[in-house]
Formats: C-alpha cells, sequence, structure tokens
C-alpha cells in the first residue's frame, strides 16, 4: 500500500471550513407542512469555522447534541451544508454533488462510531474493505485482493488468511473496528474523520487501536478529526481540541494548553466531570446544571448561560430562564403552597416564548412582587437577578426586562480562542475581565 509523498510543496491547511451551518427542518405534522406551516429548525451546526492543519490530529469534544457528528459528517457531504463553505485544496465540498463528491470522498474517509452497524453483515471482510475500491473503479478482483491484504497486515489482521473470509459476526469487537479502519485507509484518503472509533470497545482494546491510529498517521502521512465526548483519549490523541456547544465552537486551542488552562466555562466543566481514580482525593465538581437546550430553539445570547455558574448580566437572560427558576422554586414547596402560588402566577406557558421581557402574575402587582422576592430570597446568588434590568408594575402583575444579551464571538486569549463574554473583544491583556 502506498504511502504519501512528502507534503513540503503542499499547503498547511487541508480543509478550512468557515461559517458553516447545517440546519434540519423538523418534520412536523402532515396538516402543519400541506399548509405550509413553519414546523422549526435545527440548528445542528451555526456559524462553525475552523481550520484543519495537514498532518494534525484535530478534536471535537462536546456532550451528546453539541454536533460535533454533524460537522465530521458535513467535511464528507453526508450532511449537506445550509450555508458557508468547506475548502479542501482549494475545491467548496459544501457545493459538490454526484460523482464530484464521490472523487472527493477517496480523499476524506469517516470510520464510524459503531463497526456493528457500519459493517454489512452479508458481506465477508474480504468484500467489505475491497467494496472501496469496486466503487472507485478498481475492477480486477485479483488487484483488490492484493491491496485489501495489505491493508489488513497494516491494520494488524494477521495472519490475513485467517479474516478474509469471515463475516462480522465472526470478530471481536476491536477486530470489526480494525476493519472499519483498514475500509477507511483501502483508497489511501488525505484525510480521516473518527466518529467515537473506540467508544463501543472494551478499555483492554482502546488504547490498542488509537495507538495504532497513531501508527496510520505516521506511516500514512494522514490527517484526523476526531470527534469524542471522552477527554481522556482526546488528551493522549490530538494535537488541538475544538470545545463544541449547541452547534458552535466555544474554544479551540493546543491540547495541552486547554487542559492546563481551560478558559470557557463549559470546558472548565467538561474537565471536572473527568473521573479521578484516586477516591481519597477531594476534588471540585462544579458541574453544570440542567440538561443541553433545545437546538431547534437555543437560548438568546451565549447558548451556554442556564447552565453556567458564571453568567454575568449580558450573557443573555429571558424568559424561558424565568420559567425554569420558578418551576425548580415549586419543586420545594408543599401541595398547599404551591396552589397557593400558582393561582398567583397562572400558566407558566407563555414564558415559552424566548424573549427579554415577561409578565409575571395574574392577581395584583404586590402580590407577583411579593412571590418574586421570596423566589430571590431563596438564592441571591442565581446569576439571573443580574440580568434583570427592572420590575415594573404591569397591571394584574409585573412587567420583568432583562438586560440585551451578547452573543460572543472566538477571540484569542493566549494560545487558544474562546467565545465567552468572561474574554470581550478589544480587554486588555490575557485573562478574563468581570465587572465588580
Amino acid at each position: 500500500m502506498p504511502t504519501k509523498p512528502e507534503a513540503a510543496t503542499r499547503p498547511e491547511t487541508i480543509i478550512d471550513v468557515r461559517d458553516l451551518s447545517v440546519y434540519f427542518d423538523l418534520g412536523g405534522s402532515t396538516l402543519a407542512r400541506l399548509l405550509g406551516r413553519d414546523t422549526g429548525t435545527v440548528k445542528a451546526i451555526d456559524g462553525v469555522s475552523v481550520s484543519l492543519r495537514r498532518g494534525e490530529v484535530l478534536g471535537l469534544v462536546g456532550e451528546s447534541g453539541s454536533g460535533k457528528s454533524t460537522l465530521g459528517r458535513a467535511l464528507l457531504g453526508l450532511a449537506p451544508a445550509t450555508e458557508g463553505s468547506i475548502l479542501f485544496e482549494g475545491e467548496d465540498i459544501a457545493t459538490m454533488r454526484g460523482r464530484h463528491l464521490r472523487a472527493v470522498r477517496a480523499d476524506i474517509q469517516m470510520a464510524f462510531q459503531d463497526p456493528n452497524a457500519a459493517l454489512n453483515p452479508s458481506m465477508t471482510v474480504l468484500e467489505a474493505v475491497g467494496d472501496a475500491l469496486r466503487v472507485h473503479g478498481v475492477r480486477s478482483a485479483a488487484e483488490r485482493r492484493r491491496r485489501v491484504i495489505d491493508t489488513l497486515e497494516r491494520v494488524g489482521l494477521s495472519p490475513v488468511e485467517l479474516f478474509l473470509n469471515k463475516y462480522p459476526r465472526d470478530l471481536s469487537g476491536g477486530q470489526k473496528q480494525r476493519v472499519v479502519l483498514a475500509r477507511a485507509i483501502i483508497l489511501d484518503p488525505d484525510v480521516l474523520v473518527a466518529d467515537e472509533p473506540i467508544s463501543m470497545l472494551d478499555m483492554s482494546v482502546r488504547a490498542k487501536i488509537l495507538q495504532l491510529m497513531l501508527d496510520l498517521k505516521q506511516d500514512l502521512g494522514l490527517t484526523y478529526v476526531y470527534i469524542t465526548h471522552d477527554l481522556a483519549s482526546a488528551k493522549f490523541f490530538c494535537d488541538r481540541i475544538a470545545i463544541m456547544y449547541l452547534g458552535r465552537i466555544v474554544e479551540i486551542g493546543p491540547t495541552e494548553e486547554i487542559f492546563a488552562k481551560p478558559r470557557h466555562p463549559y470546558t472548565q466543566a467538561l474537565l471536572a466531570a473527568i473521573p479521578d481514580p484516586d477516591p481519597s482525593r477531594k476534588v471540585s465538581r462544579d458541574l453544570p446544571r440542567g440538561e443541553i437546550p433545545d437546538a431547534s430553539a437555543p437560548p438568546l445570547g451565549c447558548s451556554f448561560h442556564p447552565r453556567c455558574l458564571k453568567a454575568t448580566p449580558v450573557c443573555g437572560w429571558e424568559s424561558r430562564d424565568l420559567r425554569t427558576l420558578v418551576e425548580g422554586h415549586w419543586t420545594r414547596r408543599s401541595p398547599e403552597e404551591y396552589a397557593h402560588e400558582q393561582r398567583i402566577v397562572g400558566d407558566l406557558d407563555h414564558l415559552d416564548a424566548g424573549s427579554k421581557t415577561a409578565h409575571f402574575g395574574r392577581t395584583t402587582s404586590a402580590e407577583a412582587r411579593d412571590l418574586l422576592d421570596r423566589i430571590r430570597d431563596e438564592n441571591v446568588d442565581e446569576p439571573l437577578w443580574g440580568g434583570v434590568s427592572s420590575v415594573t408594575d404591569d397591571g394584574n402583575g409585573v412587567r420583568i426586562e432583562f438586560h440585551d444579551g451578547v452573543d460572543p464571538a472566538l477571540r484569542r486569549d493566549g494560545g487558544v480562542e474562546v467565545a465567552c463574554v468572561l474574554y470581550p473583544e478589544g480587554a486588555e491583556g490575557p485573562g478574563p475581565v468581570v465587572d465588580r
């Protein structure tokens, strides 16, 4: 199997993603579609810009639903771009279709998360690995067999004769993942997108697969996009890490610096969640509260602010945050107290509109203010209260106005880029800027 030529005369950047967005329309009901009603849109990727350098390993890290797998699939044209560009050696993958796109996929391959789903159960190893050669024009069965044998040996499946005619059901998890990697590299690609390649494997096998991938990188001159939620493997495997949250990159930089000095509160929370092998060691666990929001209706301002323990008044507080706070308050009330307060407030569904203005109460302004004060007194350090700019009487309740929210863009700080209001554009010197 050939190896890549020297890259001295080739551009340093192999893939350049600019302002990429990938949106998916929600299905909705048949009647809604017939009437042309808006059924909503999921912003799986929302304005991502990132460059992939030749020969590096770029890790995409985040919780489920952060958009990392969609970004990886978009690099191959498997998730069509809604906006933006994906330049691969000067050509825009986002605009490619048909035969042109298929030709590019010989240079950008993907190793999927679940080898059981990635492999056709009715195809032998020889057929599964060699099928990519057939699709890309290698007609000689003898030539395909020769190249399959060479590739299987390269991924550590030897003696090859024991594996050629086996089906996926005859292989262990680690062996199946090696077959998936063999299928991905048999076309001698430049870039390999590895989507959670070790998450389905036993712990004893994971390190071996990662070491194999590093060996393939060295031998074949591969460039990796490594998609994972496992920060421990990312620290071992990646040169740079991009932290993703709700379709955006919130922090990106060299792996060593990301681990040594995480800037974004979300990155700090992810690192705090890594288990410590020493049960006697006390580690601070300032984990994000709540769950990742609905991508079809992301929060105003910074998408992470409802879960952030370091949120500021300008992070984008809104009516939905108020509803969450009130409902959390009610979980700590007796049935009698809840009934009394629910009579004052009424239905909270109107707060779901996602607005910087909220009407609170349905009886009198005095009762609404009194209830709001009681909720505030429970936790005066709740970040939402700093986001309230005014509370005014509004007939049978009060009108709550929130400060305008800031949707922060990536800004350089030291060796990383971070999207957080604690690191505003034009700040003096390194480090966060916090209003006192």
